[in-house]
């Protein structure tokens, strides 16, 4: 069971979750031309030398822009993640995010493509418009991660997802059961994420049967409030998500935490 962490942004952090058995090691990138690129660079070359996959995710959209980072960096795998409505609802949005990854796909064929597909919450997941995307996507995506789409009263979900625009970070489980058709349908390995951590990773892969699960909020730190931070990995929380991903068996290889 391949296990995949966001958001790592330094070279020590990868270096922790390498030692934790961390399979993906996921960068986000918050514009093109940011400070910390020098950390990420290396933040990627110390997930590569180690015989591990990194996997970056441009919270920006311009084709270009993209380019000049994946040629900076080089990455393992390029992770899409726009925020995509029901393709009869949003063929325009639908259509330009194809445009983009093919784009990209022959820009950079060495490169793996990871594609979000989003997935409702439960009860209010649209299972046919997800596989319809899937349908879409597949020809050019190497992986497929679901993750979870905030659902609103209004026609803009952009505006209410976590990062407008994009789809992610929220902490809501998406439905497994539109998820499982995913797997069921899909030709290409299927990553599960949206709400996922150490308490009900099990559960999922028992009911999902992806080829992966992944992680963000929920294997962060808290704040004093008992709200996750972003880019601060809780480690215990790692550990636990991966031996609870892959059961006991594997505590042998997971190297304990210094207190």
């Amino acid at each position: 069971m391949i296990v995949q962490i966001y958001e790592i942004q330094t070279p020590r952090e990868a270096e922790e979750m390498i030692r934790l058995g961390v399979d993906h090691i996921g960068s986000v990138m918050l514009d093109p031309f940011p400070a910390s690129r020098f950390d990420l660079k290396q933040t990627v070359r110390t997930v590569q030398q180690a015989g591990f996959k990194s996997s970056l995710i441009p919270l920006f959209n311009d084709v270009d822009a993209i380019s000049r980072m994946v040629e900076e960096l080089r990455p393992d795998m390029l992770h899409l993640c726009e925020t995509l409505g029901c393709v009869e609802k949003e063929r325009d949005v639908v259509f330009a995010a194809l445009d983009r990854q093919r784009k990209l796909r022959e820009r950079f064929p060495e490169i793996e493509l990871m594609r979000s597909i989003p997935i409702g919450q439960s009860g209010k997941a649209d299972q046919c418009g997800t596989l319809k995307l899937a349908a879409l996507f597949e020809p050019i995506s190497d992986w497929f991660l679901t993750d979870t789409i905030l659902s609103s009263d209004t026609p803009d979900e952009e505006k209410v997802q976590p990062v407008q625009g994009f789809i992610g970070i929220t902490g809501v489980t998406c439905d497994w059961a539109v998820a499982n058709a995913l797997v069921r349908s899909s030709r290409i390995p299927v990553v599960l994420a949206g709400g996922i951590g150490p308490h009900n990773v099990a559960d999922g892969i028992r009911k999902v049967k992806p080829a992966g699960v992944d992680s963000c909020t929920l294997t962060n730190t808290l704040d004093l409030q008992n709200r996750p931070i972003r880019f601060q990995k809780d480690l215990e929380k790692v550990k636990s998500m991966v031996l609870a991903a892959r059961g006991n068996d594997t505590a042998n290889h997971v190297a304990s935490i210094p207190q």
